[in-house]
């Protein structure tokens, strides 16, 4: 069976030493050393000032909302994980849906600014399959209208614009270490700013608000994770290089398959250093896209339509037709990515894809 995916899992024996020494401190949980020494080599490693590990990426965009203290409405981008939208939903704004970039798949800010009204706070935008939003452009609307910027980066792990990371940009960037991700804790995620309050601030949130034993410095949620999950961290940071290299070269031997067949996929900015976080084609058509993963499937073969559906669809959100959005939902797949995939299944893969549009025709 091949997945959309398989979680990297670092040499037992590494992972064993960290556990020897969480029994011998018998220090769990609760900003342990090894959280810490995690969170220390994330920020380095990133190049981010401040960086909060927290147990998923869920908590981390609702932590950031809190932090930012939004209410009314939130302009999101309907093309993206659910987490995305009912995290919004589940601290009780209101998410306003602006479609997204025909090319890019990421939110446009053109409509971004036609859905600004005196009730919007924030914006909070997704890099697509780890590829960068118009952060310049997004900044710019923000700044003219008085905007809070959170970035959904939890496929952005390591991705960075003109030599800097892309988390630095926007108030807040949240990220996701869920065992699916290209780096994962087994499930974690972070938030990342640089703004020195908001990091006070989250510093409180994310244990409860605890300051101290037996004082609250104000309300607070239990975001905090385990010695265990940062153990796996540390276990797999040293190895990303190897990862994220031997990703890309699965994803060129995809291009290399698939080329020539009408198929597309996200435009990349050139001054982008990505990391390959996924491999999507998007169809002409969904039918194509069924046949395909129809036969895909019966070669125990399983890609992921990923992201469907668009999220203004959801029963619980006000369903404004986004027409870019529905469209590449229903005609996008992502092919298996992973560092165990060998270059002769992904060879497999793709020849079954290019046998099957070739008898569609």
């Amino acid at each position: 069976m091949i997945n959309v995916t398989k979680s990297y899992l670092p040499p037992q024996e590494e992972y064993n030493e960290y556990l020897k020494g969480i029994w011998k401190r018998v220090h769990l949980t609760n900003h342990g050393p090894l959280v810490v020494e995690l969170e220390e080599r994330l920020k380095e490693y990133l190049g981010v000032k401040h960086l909060f590990f927290l147990n998923n990426g869920t908590i981390a965009i609702q932590i950031a909302i809190k932090a930012l203290d939004l209410k009314n409405e939130i302009i999101t981008t309907p093309f993206s994980y659910v987490a995305t939208t009912s995290s919004i939903v589940w601290e009780s704004c209101t998410p306003v849906f602006a479609d997204i970039h025909p090319k890019t798949y990421c939110i446009d800010p053109a409509e971004v600014e036609k859905k600004i009204t005196a009730k919007t706070t924030a914006i909070l935008a997704t890099h697509v399959y780890g590829n960068p939003c118009d952060v310049e452009a997004l900044e710019q609307i923000a700044k003219k209208y008085n905007l809070k910027v959170i970035y959904d980066a939890a496929h952005a792990f390591g991705v960075k614009y003109k030599n800097t990371s892309v988390l630095n940009f926007g108030d807040i960037s949240t990220l996701s270490f869920h065992a699916t991700k290209i780096f994962h804790t087994i499930e974690g995620g972070a938030i990342v700013t640089n703004n020195d309050e908001l990091a006070h601030r989250i510093a409180y949130m994310r244990n409860f608000g605890h300051n101290g034993s037996e004082d609250f410095w104000g309300v607070g949620i239990n975001g905090k994770t385990s010695e265990f999950n940062a153990a796996m961290g540390l276990c797999i940071l040293p190895d990303m290089e190897k990862i994220i290299t031997k990703r890309r070269t699965l994803s060129e031997r995809y291009d290399k398959i698939l080329e020539n067949l009408g198929l597309t996929t996200p435009l990349i900015d050139s001054k982008v250093t990505y990391n390959y976080s996924y491999y999507p084609i998007i169809f002409k058509s969904e039918e194509d896209l069924l046949e395909v993963k129809k036969i895909l499937n019966a070669s125990n073969i399983y890609p992921r339509r990923y992201f469907y559906p668009s999220l203004n669809t959801l029963n619980y959100v006000n369903n404004t037709p986004m027409l870019i959005s529905e469209d590449i939902s229903r005609r996008v797949l992502c092919l298996p990515l992973y560092y165990d995939l060998q270059e002769v299944e992904a060879k497999m893969i793709g020849n079954i894809v290019v046998k099957v549009l070739k008898d569609l025709i």
